[in-house]
C-alpha cells in the first residue's frame, strides 16, 4: 500500500517520505482464520522514529496485525521485515518488540517495580542494571513514590503508566499499542495522548497505535493507515485523510461529511474550462462547482463531498462576484446542536438537500447563531469540496 498523495492543491503537507529507508516492512502479509481473511495480502512501510495508527472499524483486522507484529500470530503469506530481517517466524520473546495491551495485563500480586521488572529479568539482566532500569523507567512515567504499590492500589491513569514502563523496560525497537487508552476517562484520554506524544519524541522510538477513536489517531499519530476487511484503504497524514479521501468509504469514517450524489455536467464544464471548474449536476441540490481535482474523475457519475466546517451560513447569501460562493442556496435550519467549541446545523435547503454546517463559537455570547425554523444561505467554496468516484 502507497502513500496516498494530496491531490487537491489546497491540501499541502510537510511531511517528508517515511519510506525511503523503512524500520518494518510488512509485505504482502496473509492471516486466515479457516476460510476468513482476517489480514489480506496487506503491505505496508514504517520508519524509523514513526508514530503510526492503524485506524478502522471492529473486526477490521488491525489488532490481528498488530499481533502478527509481536509474534503471537504467524502470518499465512508474506514477510515482516524488522531492520531488513524476516521476523515472522521469530518466537515473541526473541523479537525487540514489546506490546502494550488494552487490559494491561499487569500482574497483580506484583509491585509496580517488580511488574517493570518482570521482562528484564526473564532476560536475565543483572540485578544491579535491573534496578538502575526500573528507576529510569519510573521517572520516565512519573510514579515516583509509588515503586511498592499493587495494582489494585492504582487509578487507571497509574495502571497505564506501569503498563507502559513496563513495555519500555526492554528498549524495544519497535513499540505496539493496542487500544491502550480506552479504559481512561475523557480528560485523563486526552491529557495521556500528549505524554505518550511527547514520550515517544523524547525516546525517538517508533510506536504502532491500533485504535477506533479517529480523534486518538489524528491526535497522536504522523500518519495513519485506515483498515476495512483486512486491507489498508488509505495510508496518509492526519491533514491528508481528512482533506482529500480517496473514496467515499474513507470520506463517510473519517469524521463527519456531506455527501452529494451527482454527475458532470460536460455543457457547463466547457464554459468553465478557464477558472479550472467542473459543475456537477446533482437531484437535490441543483448544480454545484468544485475545482477541478487532478487527476480528473474517472466515472460520470460521482460524489461531491463537503465537510461541515467548510458550509457557511449568513442571513443573506454573498454577493454573486464572491468567487468563494459560488455554490449559493437558500434554506430552513432544521436543527441546532451545541457543543461548547462550535454548534452544528443541520439546513433543509429549497432545493431538498440537507447540509450539515459546523459554525465556531468565536465569542461567549453569540448573537449570530441561528434557531430552528429560521431561514439562512448556506454557502461553501469550490475548493473546499472533494470530488469522489461513486
Amino acid at each position: 500500500m502507497t502513500e496516498e498523495p494530496a491531490n487537491p492543491a489546497h491540501v499541502a503537507d510537510s511531511k517528508a517520505d517515511v519510506r525511503a529507508a523503512p524500520l518494518l516492512r510488512i509485505d504482502a502479509v496473509v492471516k486466515k482464520f479457516g476460510q476468513f481473511r482476517a489480514v489480506d495480502a496487506l503491505s505496508l512501510d514504517i520508519a524509523a522514529g514513526e508514530f503510526f495508527a492503524l485506524l478502522g472499524p471492529s473486526g477490521c483486522g488491525k489488532t490481528t496485525l498488530l499481533r502478527m507484529l509481536a509474534g503471537f500470530e504467524t502470518p499465512d503469506e508474506g514477510r515482516i521485515l524488522l531492520d531488513g530481517k524476516d521476523i515472522a517466524q521469530i518466537p515473541p520473546h526473541q523479537r525487540p518488540v514489546n506490546m502494550m495491551f488494552q487490559s494491561y495485563a499487569l500482574f497483580p500480586h506484583l509491585s509496580v517495580r517488580d511488574n517493570i521488572a518482570f521482562g528484564l529479568r526473564r532476560s536475565q539482566m543483572p540485578a544491579a542494571e535491573i534496578g538502575k532500569r526500573v528507576a529510569e523507567m519510573v521517572a520516565l512515567v512519573k510514579l515516583e513514590g509509588m515503586e511498592k504499590r499493587k495494582p489494585d492500589q492504582l487509578s487507571g491513569g497509574q495502571r497505564q503508566r506501569v503498563a507502559l514502563a513496563r513495555s519500555l523496560a526492554r528498549r524495544p525497537r519497535l513499540l505496539l499499542l493496542d487500544e491502550p487508552l480506552a479504559a481512561l476517562d475523557k480528560k485523563l484520554r486526552e491529557s495521556t495522548q500528549l505524554e505518550l506524544m511527547e514520550l515517544q519524541r523524547k525516546l525517538g522510538l517508533t510506536f504502532i497505535i491500533v485504535t477506533h477513536d479517529q480523534a486518538e489517531a489524528m491526535t497522536m499519530a504522523g500518519r495513519i493507515g485506515v483498515m476495512d476487511a483486512g486491507r489498508l484503504e488509505q495510508v496518509a497524514t492526519p491533514r491528508v485523510l481528512y482533506e482529500a479521501p480517496r473514496s467515499r468509504w474513507i470520506a463517510e469514517f473519517v469524521g463527519d461529511i456531506n455527501l452529494i450524489e451527482g454527475k458532470l455536467d460536460a455543457a457547463r464544464d466547457a464554459q468553465l474550462t478557464m477558472a479550472r471548474r467542473l459543475a456537477i449536476a446533482t437531484a437535490q441540490a441543483g448544480t454545484i462547482y468544485v475545482a477541478e481535482p487532478q487527476p480528473p474523475p474517472t466515472k460520470a457519475n460521482v460524489c461531491v463531498a463537503i465537510r461541515p466546517e467548510k458550509v457557511k451560513l449568513s442571513r443573506r447569501a454573498p454577493t454573486s462576484d464572491d468567487a468563494r460562493a459560488i455554490n449559493r442556496f437558500e434554506g430552513v435550519v432544521t436543527d441546532v446542536s451545541y457543543l461548547g467549541g462550535s454548534t452544528f446545523y443541520k439546513v433543509r435547503l429549497d432545493t431538498g438537500a440537507v447540509l450539515r454546517s459546523a459554525m465556531a463559537n468565536t465569542t461567549r455570547l453569540d448573537f449570530d447563531a441561528y434557531s430552528p425554523g429560521q431561514r439562512v444561505a448556506a454557502w461553501f467554496s469550490p475548493e473546499d469540496c472533494v470530488v469522489l468516484d461513486q
